[in-house]
This record gives structure tokens, C-alpha cells and sequence, in this order.
């Protein structure tokens, strides 16, 4: 049994008066997107500049106006990031540039180096205030914990003098929901009696779920709490930054909202530290479907999935709200035959209001669509292909193969319009499985030699036919697959590497069988195509996928 007794509850607020059950969330925050700075450094490998670049031009076709790039005076490739979205202009005007310090002095100074020629920045300080990291990180007590806070702010000033653009002043007690709540308090009044904002300059004070600690309407509870007893509540945005760690940063986010916050920092679909940001889509897309202006321009949600597929090199969960692949998807029949009578009544209707069994917004508001059963027409995406490749046949395609293979579908559906899944299976039977000519593969031999020193390599001796003439070729490498490329090379005057491979055992009712994948490039033109070879034995499929994508290229 698990041992619960070691963990105490969390206390909760005793907070009798709150006012934000009876509340509703009636226009969107303000958006703050931290996937440069937070996402990023949650990831295995952090993006590259030129993969930042792609990410922070994307947030800028979302809307965003608010953007927090990173930690500048921490990280050279940071620093150098800020600096070349100044030096290349790629700043928009009406954009603010968000950049985080701690509160020392040579990393403020370094700071403000970074937002030279910025016009308008947010310098975000924080030190963290909890309990716990009081008394065991820091070994400091509440005084000298807020002294670190006003210490910081006091060098914000100073540097702000000499700085030619508008800054604006944001506050984070570092690990809020830890911080007792008199003391998060203090140490915020403290912040602001030393920055003296107004209602003209107001500066940001931002209470982060560091770690979600407990259920969120203690959150939303301590939210209010602060809100109601901020002085010069006017001179004040109120910031929150949820984490994930319980699972509901998106319920923690949307009451904190009802408990009088104004803006939210997070990330697309959740990237960060350890369960992640809250997910600003998610909870903009739950806004959307209650008749609420988001304040983002989120209608393609395919091209923000592959950016950030691409960008942080982590695949989207199928199941992800919104945005994962099956979440418009019905495979129960009884939910099918409800969308399909849903779309049927809705199409009687004339007062343009969306009610549809199981879909609580329209897929296509989005850039997504939803067919009760798998049909694959001219309009359907390289997904549905490789589902139905997937889903009927046992052919996980490598996703690099879904564009090629859905474009040859492509052509046929504007022919003729739908394409049955049988349609599809002969299609991929032809291009690729029985792609055995004019070089067709016969059989081989796969043997080991030693050479010096006790390494080995791989000889592969292949008999094949050329436009129907018998042939052989030896090919020497470091594997079969290796062997087999270098022997085909040299046989047949040709140039190639192979790119990527994969493999997989087809599902039960098709016998004991691989499916292989090769992805191979033609290194003198560039081009590149997928072979797919199938065999009961794994080195044999692999040598006919090879085989089948040589034809592809050349022939």
C-alpha cells in the first residue's frame, strides 16, 4: 500500500467572504507566451536560434503582444537571440519583449545590455519567497527574503535611467502558492512603494503556481485574497503563471481569472518544467466555445502543432484537447451515429448556433475536420491516409512518408473523388511493396569478415536482375543495409544514402511478417523517396524496401 502518511495537506485559506464562485469569465487576459524562456529550458534539447526565430515569428501570427524570450544575462545564446530580433528589426512595434532576471546587480546590468534599442520591455524580477525555500534553499528569514526583492527593484531604476525604450516593472514572489499569504503580500507592497507605479505606468505583480500544490480554488481563493488587499489596486496587473504538477493548471488558471487576475503567462499546448506551463490554447479554445473573443488568431491549430512538433522536437499527444490528433475523432459507433444526426439537424438550422453531440466546437473553426467514418477524399490530409494504412492494413507509415504517399492518393481523389481504403492498400501495393522493377532483387548472402584488430565488417553478395538481365554485386559496409548501398552504388553507377530506416511487425492476421521503410536520397539531384519492403525475415524486407526505393528514384 502507498505510504500517504509521509505528505501533510496543504492548508487551505480560510477565506469565508471570496466572491469569485459567483463569477464568470467574460472577455480574455492579457496573453504572455514564456515558450522562449520557460518551454525552452524544459526542453531535452533547447532550440537553436534559428528554431527560436520560428517559434517567436509564430507567436506573432498568433497575436501575441506579450512575449518572454528568455533569460538573457544567464545565457549567451539568449543574449544573442535578443540581440539579433533588435538588430534585425523583427520586433513589431505594438509588441512587448519580455526578458526574466533574478535580483542581482551584474545580471540586471547585463539585462539591460540585451534591450538596447528595444522600445518597450518587460524586466521581469523574482526571488522566491516560500516557506520551504526560506528555510532550506536560502537559509534567510522574511526580512531579509523581501530585502532581496526590493534590492532588485532599486536596481531596476538605476539602470532604467540610462535606458533610451519604456520598461515596465514585473514581480514574481518566486513559489506564490508556498508563500503565507501576508508575507506574499509584504513583499509585493514592498516592490511597489519602491517602483511607485500609477494608473498611467502601472507595473506587473505576478503570483506563480511554481508548483501547483493543492486543488484550484485554493489557488483561485489566494488570488482574490491578494487582489482585494493590493494597495493602489488601480497602479497594479495582476499576473498568474500556473504549472501543471496535479494535472489542473487549466482549471488553477480559469478560477484564478474568476478571482480577478488579468493576465496569464504560459505556453503553447503546455511545454515547460516538469508537467508543464498552463496551456494558454487550451484555455483560449475553452473561451472560444463559450462564445468568447480569445483575443488569438488560432484557426489553424495543424501549423501551430507542427511548429512546435518541429521546434522543441516533442510530438503532441493524440489525445491532447484540441489540438491531439483523435480528439475530434469518434470510434464508437453509437457516438458516430449521433455526430452524423447532430450534423444533420444542424444543417436545418438558421440560427448559427453550434450543437453537436460530442463535439463541442466545430472542428473546421479550427483547421480541423471530423468524418464519422474513415473516408478519404480530395480534401482529406496526409493523417488520414496513414490512419487508414494504420488502422486497416497494420502499416505504421514513418511520418516522413505520409506527405509523399497521401499526395499519390491526392491525385486520385480529384479524379474520382472519395478513395475507398481498399483503393488505398492497392495503391500502396503498387508504388512502393511491388516496386521490384527494372532492378529487381533475388536473393542474398549476408557474412561477416574480420579485418584488423578484431573489427569486423559486413559483406553482402546480392544476385539481382537488371531489366531482366542476371547480375551480382558485393558490397562491404559497417551493416547489411550499409553493405547493400555501397554494393548498389558501385553496380549500378549511382549515388545514394539512406536517410532514415524503420521497421515494425505487422499486426495479428498477417502472419509473421516486417514491414521496413527506407528513406533514401539521390545525392546528386537531391531528391529523396520511400521504399517499403515485406518479409517474414527482417534483413530481407530491409534489402527489398532499399531495392523498392532505388526504382522509385531512378527508374
Amino acid at each position: 500500500m502507498l505510504n500517504y502518511k509521509k505528505y501533510k495537506r496543504v492548508p487551505v485559506v480560510d477565506y469565508p467572504e471570496r466572491q469569485w464562485p459567483n463569477k464568470e469569465i467574460e472577455k480574455a487576459p492579457v496573453w504572455c507566451s514564456v515558450d522562449l524562456r520557460d518551454g525552452n529550458q524544459a526542453l531535452v534539447e533547447p532550440m537553436v536560434v534559428e528554431e527560436k526565430i520560428e517559434m517567436f515569428n509564430l507567436l506573432l501570427r498568433l497575436g501575441f503582444k506579450e512575449i518572454e524570450i528568455g533569460f538573457p544575462a544567464a545565457s549567451q545564446i539568449e543574449y544573442d537571440f535578443l540581440r539579433q530580433l533588435v538588430e534585425r528589426k523583427l520586433i513589431p512595434d505594438d509588441v512587448t519583449i519580455q526578458v526574466l532576471t533574478q535580483c542581482r546587480e551584474h545580471l540586471i546590468r547585463r539585462t539591460f545590455e540585451s534591450i538596447r534599442g528595444v522600445k518597450k520591455a518587460i524586466v521581469h524580477i523574482y526571488n522566491s519567497t516560500s516557506t520551504l525555500q526560506r528555510e532550506v534553499v536560502f537559509h534567510k528569514d522574511r526580512e531579509e527574503i523581501k530585502e532581496i526583492a526590493v534590492e532588485g527593484t532599486k536596481l531596476v531604476k538605476k539602470y532604467m535611467a540610462d535606458h533610451d525604450g519604456e520598461v515596465i516593472l514585473e514581480y514574481s514572489p518566486e513559489s506564490f502558492t508556498g508563500t503565507e499569504l501576508d508575507f506574499a503580500l509584504d513583499i509585493c507592497t514592498a516592490v511597489q512603494e519602491e517602483w511607485k507605479p500609477t494608473p498611467e505606468h502601472k507595473m506587473i505583480i505576478n503570483l506563480p503556481a511554481t508548483v501547483e500544490m493543492t486543488t484550484p480554488n485554493v489557488y483561485a481563493d489566494q488570488i482574490e485574497w491578494m487582489n482585494r488587499n493590493f494597495k493602489n489596486r488601480d497602479t497594479i496587473i495582476l499576473s498568474v503563471h500556473p504549472h501543471n504538477d496535479r494535472g489542473t493548471g487549466i482549471a488553477a488558471t480559469e478560477l484564478a481569472l474568476l478571482a480577478g487576475a488579468e493576465r496569464v503567462e504560459g505556453t503553447l499546448l503546455g511545454n515547460g518544467e516538469r508537467t508543464g506551463n498552463v496551456d494558454i490554447l487550451n484555455i483560449a479554445y475553452n473561451m472560444f466555445s463559450q462564445g468568447i473573443n480569445p483575443g488569438l488568431e488560432i484557426e489553424n491549430i495543424k501549423e501551430i502543432v507542427e511548429v512546435c512538433e518541429r521546434c522543441t522536437k516533442m510530438p503532441v499527444d493524440p489525445r491532447h484537447p484540441y489540438a491531439g490528433k483523435l480528439v475530434f475523432t469518434a470510434f464508437s459507433g453509437s457516438h458516430q451515429d449521433a455526430i452524423s444526426k447532430g450534423m444533420q439537424a444542424l444543417s436545418k438550422r438558421t440560427d448559427g448556433i453550434w450543437e453537436v453531440p460530442y463535439l463541442p466546437i466545430d472542428p473546421s473553426d479550427i483547421g480541423r475536420e471530423y468524418e464519422p467514418v474513415v473516408r478519404i477524399n480530395s480534401q482529406s490530409g496526409k493523417g488520414g491516409v496513414a490512419f487508414v494504412m494504420d488502422t486497416f492494413y497494420g502499416f505504421k507509415l514513418p511520418k516522413g512518408m505520409h506527405k509523399e504517399f497521401a499526395d499519390i492518393i491526392q491525385e486520385i481523389a480529384e479524379r474520382q473523388g472519395e478513395v475507398a481504403p481498399e483503393e488505398i492498400f492497392d495503391e500502396f501495393k503498387k508504388n512502393y511493396m511491388d516496386r521490384k522493377e527494372p532492378i529487381h532483387f533475388r536473393k542474398c548472402q549476408i557474412t561477416d569478415r574480420e579485418l584488423d584488430e578484431g573489427e569486423f565488417a559486413t559483406v553482402a553478395n546480392v544476385i539481382y536482375t537488371d531489366h531482366g538481365q542476371e547480375k551480382q554485386f558485393e558490397g562491404v559496409g559497417n551493416g547489411p543495409i550499409d553493405a547493400i548501398q555501397r554494393g548498389l552504388e558501385d553496380a549500378l553507377g549511382i549515388e545514394i544514402r539512406v536517410l532514415d530506416y524503420s521497421e515494425h511487425a505487422l499486426h495479428s492476421g498477417s502472419g509473421a511478417q516486417a514491414a521496413s521503410y527506407i528513406h533514401l536520397l539521390n545525392v546528386k539531384t537531391g531528391e529523396t523517396t520511400y521504399g517499403v519492403g515485406i518479409s517474414s525475415n527482417i534483413t530481407r524486407s530491409s534489402i527489398r524496401g532499399i531495392f523498392s526505393a532505388v526504382n522509385r528514384l531512378f527508374y
